[in-house]
């Protein structure tokens, strides 16, 4: 299982993060899901926007560019919402609802990811 490091703030984000790169894993997302436990989470790869619908919670979205440099944040996006394209973004963290703040990401942080 991979797992998700904030390597600016040197703290462990997700330690049971899914990847998504595939069409049909992309579009699958998160809908098969009724919620995110604590330290989970999806990182879909070429993915700069992102829909909820037809899921059953709400989630946080971490936006980064290819070097996995946070580019944009978007918290607490219910279900049926849409989210427009981040141009500069190249994927997307889907985390729970809260996760943001909690764990104070902010734009401009490295992430990295790990086996």
């Amino acid at each position: 299982m991979k797992k998700l490091w904030n390597k600016t703030q040197n703290t462990l984000l997700v330690d049971h993060l899914s990847v998504a790169t595939t069409f049909v894993d992309r579009g699958i997302g998160l809908l098969s899901k009724s919620s995110l436990g604590d330290g989970e989470g999806l990182w879909i790869h070429h993915c700069n926007s992102i829909h909820t619908f037809f899921m059953k919670f709400s989630i946080d979205c971490i936006f980064v560019n290819k070097d996995l440099i946070v580019d944009d944040l978007v918290e607490n996006v219910k279900p049926w919402k849409l989210v427009l394209p981040r141009w500069r973004s190249r994927s997307v963290f889907e985390v729970p609802s809260g996760f943001i703040s909690k764990n104070k990401v902010k734009k401009g942080d490295q992430l990295d990811v790990v086996s």
